[in-house]
């Protein structure tokens, strides 16, 4: 008979295991580097040896031949441009007292140039402005011929006049407050006509004086052209509260004549 097989042993039962930890590598044992050699001028900082051909020191990193410094600027090189940035020893003491120098030119020349100054503005501002009629409150004239008063200056009309007997003779003109007179017409002889204009005498030169509400007075000549019609003679004057007109440089004026001015306009400023 065959041996009977004996009965297998029950497998050991599975436990659990702990996780594995890691090993940590043994270090590598490096040889120190030797140190290099090296040749040439030592760093002023920190007196490392560098290469010939090095730039900044290998250890500190300190330029090793700095650029020389530049040159500082001539003082007058500084002045212009303004924002120009100038170095140490350019001549800022200089610079500021050449800017302070061409200041104080620049205000004396303002300031003994402020009337011309002042007479551009305001012609300026006539111009922009543009010009009003004004009548006077008053006319007044020095003498005058009966029947031809000083208020026919400044009735409208060109064939009615003030007539003065000589040369001379003067008118005046009042305004109720102070204007900017900008323009004076005159309409000379006794008419717009030819025919009428020549038949009484007229002043070819008139003498305009005016004056101001702070009593300052201003003169002006003009001179007029020998023929009919309104001639307009620009003034720009301020603050003018009176205006008197004297006849001059008479023609026509013979014996039972007499001297005629027909109209005066005034303009003020718009």
């Amino acid at each position: 008979m065959p041996a009977e097989e004996a009965p297998e042993a029950d497998p050991a039962p599975v436990r659990p295991v702990l996780p594995g930890r890691p090993v940590a590598p043994r270090p590598v044992v490096r040889p120190l580097p030797e140190p290099e050699e090296a040749e040439g001028e030592p760093c002023p900082n920190c007196g490392t040896l560098n290469p010939p051909d090095r730039r900044f020191c290998r250890r500190c990193a300190t330029p090793l031949n700095p650029a020389p410094a530049r040159a500082a600027l001539p003082w007058w090189r500084t002045i212009w441009p303004l924002r120009r940035r100038v170095r140490a020893g350019s001549g800022r003491f200089k610079r500021l007292l050449v800017i302070l120098l061409v200041v104080a030119v620049l205000a004396v020349g303002v300031f003994f140039a402020l009337p011309a100054g002042r007479g551009l503005f305001e012609d300026t501002k006539d111009k922009l402005g543009g010009a009003k009629p004004i009548r006077p409150t008053h006319a007044t004239a020095s003498a005058q011929v009966p029947g031809h008063p000083a208020a026919n200056t400044l009735d409208g009309f060109n064939n009615r006049y003030w007539a003065a007997p000589s040369a001379g003779a003067t008118i005046t003109y009042t305004f109720a407050k102070p204007i900017r007179l900008v323009d004076v017409d005159i309409t000379n002889g006794a008419s717009a006509t030819l025919k009428q204009y020549q038949a009484e005498g007229r002043a070819l030169t008139i003498d305009l004086d005016t004056t101001s509400s702070n009593g300052a007075t201003h003169h002006q000549e003009l001179t007029l052209d020998d023929h009919p019609g309104d001639q307009p003679f620009p003034t720009g004057i301020s603050d003018v509260t009176t205006v008197r007109l004297t006849l001059r440089a008479p023609v026509g004026l013979t014996k039972g004549h007499h001297l005629a001015l027909a109209e005066v306009e005034f303009f003020r400023r718009g």
